[in-house]
């Protein structure tokens, strides 16, 4: 499953460089995580960098884009194959 920032979010502007897929980027009014981009962090941490460093949690899963494990790594390898 991808992440997504809800309208919660402060514009504090830690959760972007945190990205190790470069995911995350600028929208109008808030950050936005590009689905196609987001690994949840598989294949770098444990656990997404984004939600550990997040001021005010408000940073979920997209119940919209639900991934297996399998498929996160699939993903993050195909990433890393484009760069």
């Amino acid at each position: 499953m991808a992440l997504m920032i809800t309208n919660k979010c402060i514009n504090c502007d830690v959760c972007e460089p945190e990205c190790p897929n470069e995911a995350i980027s600028e929208g109008v009014p808030v950050y936005v995580i590009d689905p196609d981009l987001c690994t949840e962090c598989v294949g770098h941490y444990d656990t997404p960098q984004c939600k550990e460093v997040c001021p005010i949690d408000c940073i979920p899963f997209d119940p919209n884009r639900r991934e297996t494990q399998a498929e996160l790594q699939a993903k993050f390898e195909r990433i890393v194959a484009n760069k």
